[in-house]
């Protein structure tokens, strides 16, 4: 090989070289161009799968028709109103072995309770009787709760009869001996144009011959309670069943949600917790005021359920969900947002809705005037969550819960 013919090899191996560099420019033009393709590919299939949902979501009606209506800025909870840790110091009793417990009393040393299972018990001790059973089996889904029943508010009556408000049956007299249960009141029935859709809790004068109970909605029932806070609804009722007459009365009605119920030691008034407005009435069934209706505490840093007396001459509130100042309040944030409620319905069930619902239970002590003298609280509901009531007996508060698979004592020695 001479050197002229060297050099045109190296010459000849040069250009395969640069040629070997070239498809790598062409395929990264080529990359680039496919990618804008996928992601323009992407984008259309995706508008073309969400433009359908969002016509749907348009289209389907609301299950609720919410109403605007305005909440003071919750007060600071700060003095009496302070967090702390004090429900943590409970105990768990029964636990795994009642479900729904939300309203208690006691006749000595034996308690009584309503369960999620339409069931009245007996508690002694550590055991378990079942008084009686209001409704029928099947029980445990959202479908058979109506024919189950669904017990809430109970009351011990005179000669040791129980007065029970079951949601969908009605009230009902209880024998706690014989388990013999005797309607007083259908649920369902037309009272004053209205339905009796929601029958709450009841308070019963001391010789027994009248009887008071809160109807927290014609619309919905327990079932659907979270449609009935967040619509807002003011179908709520206050009525008088007297056990003579046998004579039915509305005496207050147009409430957001009334619960809980409380006879005051000169019954010529009840107590009612208005739980959508945060807030208890004092409504007058007897005396020269009868009918008429004022406020014993306005703008509660929670959402009041049951009331029951206190040891001290005051009463017990329960609350399982609160108002925090300084924080945010879903519920307040909604109230003048009626659009995003029902936006919210179409997109989720109640059952997905409790789950973004934050837990906190408080429970306090409330004085003539409306005035708090001492609280405690279980941020997150850690040991005591969905507090429903709170039963005062022998030194100790037995709260009651409206879910929770157990019943939680507070030593108040210990607080």
């Amino acid at each position: 090989m001479n050197e002229t013919e060297g050099l045109r090899l190296r010459r000849v191996q040069r250009p395969q070289v640069i040629t070997d560099e070239l498809p790598e420019h062409r395929n990264k033009g080529s990359g680039t161009y496919s990618g804008k393709v996928f992601q323009v590919t992407l984008l259309s299939l995706g508008g073309f799968l969400l433009l359908p949902l969002l016509v749907i979501i348009l289209i389907i009606e609301s299950p609720i028709h919410p109403e605007v209506f305005s909440l003071k800025e919750p007060p600071l909870m700060k003095g009496c109103w302070e967090p702390n840790l004090k429900l943590r110091e409970a105990e768990r009793l029964f636990e795994d072995q009642i479900t729904g417990p939300e309203s208690i009393v006691n006749i000595g040393d034996v308690f009584y309770a309503g369960t999620a299972d339409g069931k009245i018990v007996k508690l002694i001790g550590r055991r378990i009787h079942t008084v009686t059973r209001l409704g029928k089996l099947p029980c445990g889904s959202r479908e058979e709760e109506s024919s189950c029943g669904r017990p809430l508010g109970i009351r011990v009556g005179p000669n040791g009869t129980l007065f029970v408000a079951d949601a969908y049956l009605g009230l009902f007299q209880v024998n706690p001996t014989t388990g013999e249960a005797t309607q007083l009141v259908s649920g369902g029935q037309v009272v004053a144009g209205r339905k009796l859709s929601f029958i709450n809790d009841v308070a019963v004068t001391q010789d027994g011959k009248k009887i008071y109970f809160t109807d927290s909605s014609s619309r919905w029932q327990r079932r659907d309670y979270m449609h009935l806070i967040m619509e807002a609804t003011a179908d709520g009722r206050v009525l008088e069943y007297d056990t003579e007459s046998r004579e039915l009365t509305v005496l207050m009605e147009n409430l957001r949600f009334p619960n809980g119920i409380q006879l005051l030691p000169d019954e010529e008034s009840v107590l009612v917790a208005e739980t959508t407005m945060a807030r208890i009435r004092r409504v007058h069934v007897a005396g020269l005021n009868k009918g008429g209706m004022d406020t014993f505490i306005d703008n509660l840093p929670g959402f009041p359920d049951n009331i029951r007396p206190s040891s001290t001459g005051g009463y017990w509130v329960a609350m399982s969900s609160v108002r925090p100042n300084p924080g945010f309040s879903m519920l307040d944030f909604l109230s003048q947002r009626p659009w995003i409620k029902k936006f919210i319905f179409k997109l989720f069930s109640q059952e997905v809705l409790m789950k973004f619902v934050p837990r906190y239970s408080l429970v306090a002590e409330l004085h003539d005037g409306g005035i708090c003298t001492r609280s405690f609280h279980d941020p997150n509901g850690l040991v005591a969550a969905y507090v429903s009531e709170v039963h005062e007996h022998k030194g100790s508060l037995y709260l009651g819960s409206f879910r929770s698979p157990y019943i939680a004592k507070l030593d108040l020695s210990k607080v």
